[in-house]
């Protein structure tokens, strides 16, 4: 405005201001800003087939002559920690368990619908659990005991505690991808978290800074150890292995 105001006067009384000395006036409501694109080393895996996450079988397929089975709850599966697929294969983006659990056919179409729904065309998105493969039977409601093993209900993926279920990429930003990953973690039906690989490397660093830097002695650990109070004769058999941090 002060400029515009100037050049006003200054043609009033015929006077001529050279161009570049006040620079072109250009309005402040048309200004646009166009950083310069940012360099991404991202490769986008040949089978993520862009952003779109594939539906995932109800049941496994079995060839013949094998016939479905059923087995033991095992629920060693979901006890303990994740000790291989714990870390970002792509260093960028995902959702993680924070707890053991089991994932149903329907939380995988609840991840398939929200990410294909809700990620930038430019990202992708891969699985890193596998389709629902463990049987979980279920008997008719009423029915009396016994009678054997009952009939195959569904089938379930367990999944351990630091395990990452779903993994995101490509040439986009932490906030773009956060809101929708953020959601899948919130209808997950154990605790779940939305990482990227720098959250991750806090998370790692602040674990170790707190074991290396406790002074209490008596951790959990030293405790079952050594047995004070007699703590072997009613704490979980799991403990022994986990020191508490795992149920």
């Amino acid at each position: 405005m002060i400029i515009h105001f100037i050049l006003g006067n200054c043609r009033l009384a015929g006077l001529t201001i050279p161009r570049d000395v006040l620079g072109n006036t250009v309005q402040r409501a048309g200004l646009k800003y166009f950083p310069p694109p940012k360099k991404w080393d991202v490769e986008v895996p040949p089978d993520s087939r862009g952003k779109k996450l594939p539906i995932m079988p109800k049941t496994p397929v079995f060839l013949a002559p094998m016939r479905p089975f059923k087995m033991q709850k095992k629920l060693r599966l979901m006890r303990g920690p994740e000790l291989v697929h714990n870390e970002l294969l792509h260093k960028q983006y995902g959702v993680i368990a924070l707890i053991g659990g089991r994932l149903k056919y329907n939380h995988f179409e609840v991840i398939r619908n929200t990410l294909n729904r809700k990620l930038p065309n430019k990202a992708f998105a891969l699985y890193r659990i596998d389709a629902p493969w463990q049987p979980v039977t279920k008997k008719g409601q009423g029915q009396r005991m016994g009678g054997g093993k009952g009939a195959i209900d569904h089938y379930v993926t367990p999944v351990k505690a630091g395990r990452v279920i779903i993994e995101v990429g490509g040439p986009v930003e932490w906030p773009e991808v956060k809101e929708a990953l953020r959601e899948v973690a919130l209808r997950m039906p154990f605790k779940a978290k939305a990482v990227s690989q720098k959250v991750l490397d806090i998370m790692a660093e602040d674990e170790k800074y707190l074991e290396e830097n406790n002074e209490n002695p008596y951790t959990m650990k030293y405790i079952i150890q050594n047995n004070f109070g007699g703590c072997h004769k009613w704490i979980s058999p799991t403990d022994k292995f986990w020191f508490g941090k795992h149920r």
